[in-house]
């Protein structure tokens, strides 16, 4: 089968592909005939910052072809999506069977990977804010697959003005499509906000923050870490939360799953629209970590085996 893998870290240049055996599943785990795999920001990031090479990890979607032991809950012929933390750039992909679920029929592998973890990660982060009805919200990063949801959840959770931050103008009129009352860029944020939806971090962190309202909540999600003075926070009596999903998904696996079928729910009633950027081949992954590294893309980027 077909892999994508790395000997050192850096850019996409790195990247390279060869033919190996197909894995076998172990314990707890599904063989997947890989149909479309989500290119994660976070595995971008860390294909260049690691200090050695780390597993290239993604969303998976496709077709489950064999089952390790003590796997009860899918059977062989099943279509799953989920998270797969090591060798997802291949043909053929293993899957915990604890971070898999069906794509429901009528749903496409590309369209599972554009929604699921995206979607639940907008939808995890937006929920942390304790948004009110009527309130203004600032979404960072609006033009990504997380953003561009997050948008739409923002739209239809009722919030009363909906800005969308991105780094170049060329995006403006793609996240107003999606829900976005106003855009702006990253230099000047505008405000104040009641939410604010951060999948920026870094040095936009600071900012972000002197950009809420009194009272105002910023939910931090991104992988880009950065540090805020606590002063800023207590200026405005405002909070930072941080939101990770994969606690989410060990800790409170009953709303984890609640989610994960209101998503499904949205998405048929044409509440969310996952928006893909490109279908990209598998051998040319090298050219999908360059589009989210030079930050081009305008909703998921997705390669296809």
């Amino acid at each position: 089968m077909l892999r994508i893998r790395h000997e050192v870290n850096g850019g996409p240049e790195v990247l390279f592909a060869e033919e190996v055996d197909r894995p076998e599943p172990g314990a707890g785990e599904l063989l997947v005939r890989v149909e479309a795999v989500g290119v994660t920001l976070p595995t971008v990031r860390k294909l260049r910052g690691s200090s050695e090479p780390v597993p290239l990890g993604g969303e998976v979607a496709g077709e489950v072809v064999a089952l390790g032991a003590g796997v009860t809950d899918f059977g062989v012929g099943d279509r799953v999506t989920g998270l797969c933390f090591a060798d997802a750039y291949a043909e053929f992909a293993v899957l915990g069977g604890a971070m898999a679920s069906r794509i429901p029929d009528g749903a496409t592998a590309v369209e599972a990977v554009a929604l699921v973890r995206s979607g639940l990660v907008a939808r995890g982060a937006y929920e942390a804010a304790r948004p009110e009805p009527g309130e203004s919200v600032l979404v960072t990063a609006a033009a990504s697959a997380v953003g561009t949801l997050a948008l739409q959840y923002a739209r239809a959770g009722g919030a009363a003005r909906v800005v969308a931050a991105v780094g170049s103008a060329d995006k403006a009129d793609f996240v107003r499509g999606l829900g976005a009352d106003e855009v702006v860029r990253y230099g000047d944020l505008g405000g104040p906000y009641d939410v604010i939806l951060d999948g920026v971090g870094g040095d936009l962190l600071g900012p972000a923050v002197r950009a809420l309202a009194t009272g105002g909540r910023l939910v931090a999600f991104s992988s880009g870490g950065g540090t805020v003075e606590a002063y800023e926070l207590l200026l405005r009596g405002a909070s930072l939360i941080g939101f990770q999903m994969r606690a989410v998904a060990l800790g409170r696996p009953e709303l984890y799953h609640r989610w994960l079928r209101e998503l499904w729910q949205l998405r048929d009633a044409g509440t969310l629209r996952p928006a893909v950027h490109e279908e990209i081949p598998l051998r040319d992954a090298a050219r999908a970590h360059a589009v989210i590294e030079q930050r081009r893309n305008l909703g998921k980027v997705v390669l296809v085996p």
